[in-house]
C-alpha cells in the first residue's frame, strides 16, 4: 500500500477501475510547467524560514529543473497510475533524490498545488491571448487607410439603414474586441492571487512565509482565506466568460462576413486560401473557416455553462468533482486561440469588391435620415420631418428612383421654402459628410478614431 502516497491507511489496493475512471494525468499533464514553478518557489521558501537545509532546496530545484527540461522534450513516462501531474513529479523527484524529495510536500496540498498551478495556466493563458487580440485589431486598423473612401450601408434588422465609412465599419469591431481585451485584462488581477500554503483547506501549523512564495511566482498576494483559496474557481469561470463573449463577438464578425462574401451580396473577396470547396460541386468557394469559427463559439459557451453547473452545488472546500475544471477551460482557450489565429490572416487579406457595393449603394434610400434632420436643421419639428420625409420616401419608392432624382416640387411639399441646397445632402456620400457627432461616420470622426487606435496599438505591439 506504499505505492500511492496517500496509502497508509488503506488495505486495499485502488481497482484498476478506479485507476482509469479518477487519473487526470491525461489532460492535467499541460500543467507540468506551472506545477515545477510552483514547487520550485515552494522548496525555496521552505529553505529561508528553515523547514529544508540550502543544499536540499538546491538539490530540489536543479532535479525538477531537469525534470522540466525532460518534458519539454518529450522523454518523460506518464502512468495512469501515478494519477495526476503533481503525482507524476513528485514520485520522480523521490526516485531521483529519496528523503530529500520527500520533504517537498512540506506545508501543502495537492488542494492548494493545484489551485496554484491552474491559476498561473490561466494567468499564461490570458497573456498569450491579449496580443493576439490586439493583432486582430490591428489588423481591422490596418485596413481603414486604403479603404476610408469606401461607403457602405450600415444595417439594422439586416435591412439597409444609413451609409457609413468602411473603416467606422473596421473600427467598431476594434471596440468590440477592446472590451474583450479589457476584461481579460481585468479578469487577471483576480487570477493573480497565490494559494500556495493554504494546505488542503485549513493552512499549517508550520512556519512557512507565503508572502514569499507569493513574491517568487510573481502574484499580487497570497490569498487571505485558506479554505476559500483550496475551493475557489471563480477565476476560471470568469476567464471561460470573458473566452466566450470574444467568441461570441468572433462569431458576430464571422456571420456578417459570411454573408457578405454571398453571391447575394457580393461585398467582400475571401482569400481562397481560407476557403474549401465541395465534393460534388465544383463551382463551391465555401467560407469554411468563418462557418467553423462561428460553430466552436458553441463549444466555448458549451463550457462555461459546464463550469457553472459543476460548481453550483458544491459546499466547501475541496471535492473530487474541481477535477473536471480543466478539460472544459483548457478547450475552450484552445478554441479561441485557433480561432483567432485564423481570424488575424483572413481580415489581412479579404478584399472589398468596391463596384458591387458602388452598385448597390443607391438602393433602400439611405440618405432619407439626413434629409430628414436636414429638415429638423431649418426648423422643422422632429416628428413632422419624419412623417414628411416619409412621405417623400413612398414618392421615390412609387417612382422607383432615388430620392437625390426627384424635383424639387417633391421637396417643396414637404417645405415650401426649400431650394435646390436641399440636394447637397442627398445620395450616400452627401449624407456621409454631412454627419458630425463624436463618434459617428463623419470623415473627421473616423480619421481621429482610426488616429486614436494606431496611437494605441503602436504602444501595446511595440509598432
Amino acid at each position: 500500500m506504499t505505492e500511492k502516497p496517500w496509502g497508509g491507511v488503506f488495505r486495499e489496493a485502488t481497482d484498476q477501475r478506479v485507476e482509469l475512471f479518477t487519473e487526470s494525468i491525461s489532460f492535467d499533464r499541460r500543467l507540468y510547467r506551472q506545477d515545477i514553478a510552483g514547487s520550485i518557489a515552494h522548496a525555496r521558501m521552505l529553505a529561508a524560514v528553515g523547514l529544508l537545509t540550502r543544499d536540499e532546496a538546491a538539490q530540489i530545484v536543479k532535479a525538477l529543473e531537469e525534470i522540466r527540461e525532460e518534458i519539454d522534450a518529450g522523454n518523460f513516462e506518464f502512468r495512469v497510475g501515478w494519477e495526476d501531474i503533481h503525482m507524476h513529479i513528485e514520485r520522480v523527484l523521490i526516485e531521483r533524490l529519496g528523503d530529500v524529495g520527500r520533504k517537498l510536500h512540506t506545508a501543502r496540498s495537492r488542494n492548494d498545488q493545484v489551485a496554484t498551478d491552474f491559476r498561473l495556466w490561466v494567468r499564461d493563458a490570458i497573456d498569450t491571448i491579449l496580443p493576439l487580440v490586439r493583432k486582430l485589431q490591428a489588423a481591422f486598423v490596418n485596413r481603414c487607410e486604403a479603404d476610408f473612401d469606401c461607403v457602405l450601408p450600415g444595417y439594422t434588422h439586416l435591412r439597409r439603414a444609413q451609409p457609413v465609412l468602411a473603416p467606422h465599419y473596421w473600427l467598431a469591431y476594434c471596440e468590440k474586441f477592446e472590451r474583450d481585451y479589457q476584461r481579460l485584462l481585468d479578469c487577471r488581477k483576480r487570477v493573480n492571487i497565490c494559494p500556495l500554503g493554504s494546505a488542503a483547506l485549513a493552512g499549517t501549523s508550520l512556519p512557512i512565509d507565503r508572502h514569499m512564495t507569493a513574491r517568487e511566482l510573481q502574484f499580487d498576494e497570497p490569498s487571505p482565506n485558506s479554505i476559500d483559496a483550496t475551493s475557489d474557481r471563480d477565476f476560471a469561470v470568469e476567464f471561460v466568460f470573458d473566452l466566450a463573449l470574444l467568441a461570441v463577438h468572433l462569431s458576430h464578425w464571422a456571420e456578417e462576413w459570411i454573408v457578405w462574401s454571398s453571391e447575394e451580396f457580393g461585398f467582400l473577396k475571401l482569400p481562397e486560401g481560407f476557403c474549401t470547396g465541395s465534393s460534388i460541386m465544383p463551382q463551391k468557394i465555401n467560407p469554411d473557416v468563418l462557418e467553423l469559427i462561428r460553430g466552436k463559439t458553441a463549444r466555448v459557451l458549451g463550457h462555461l455553462q459546464q463550469l457553472f453547473v459543476l460548481l453550483k452545488g458544491l459546499p466547501l472546500a475541496y471535492h473530487r468533482d474541481l477535477q473536471e475544471d480543466k478539460p472544459g477551460v483548457f478547450d475552450a482557450y484552445d478554441t479561441v486561440v485557433g480561432c483567432l489565429e485564423v481570424a488575424i490572416p483572413l481580415v489581412e487579406l479579404t478584399e472589398l469588391n468596391r463596384s458591387r457595393i458602388e452598385e448597390s449603394l443607391e438602393r433602400g434610400h439611405l440618405d432619407a435620415t439626413t434629409l430628414m434632420e436636414y429638415l429638423i436643421s431649418r426648423g422643422i419639428p422632429q416628428r413632422t420631418a419624419h412623417s414628411l420625409v416619409g412621405r417623400i420616401v413612398r414618392e421615390a419608392m412609387d417612382r422607383q428612383c432615388r430620392l437625390a432624382d426627384l424635383p424639387l416640387e417633391v421637396f417643396r411639399m414637404a417645405d415650401p421654402s426649400l431650394d435646390a441646397n436641399v440636394y447637397s445632402v442627398l445620395g450616400v456620400k452627401n449624407a456621409v459628410q454631412a454627419f458630425r457627432s463624436y463618434g459617428s461616420t463623419c470623415p473627421e470622426e473616423v480619421r481621429k478614431q482610426v488616429e486614436r487606435w494606431r496611437e494605441r496599438l503602436a504602444r501595446d505591439l511595440g509598432a
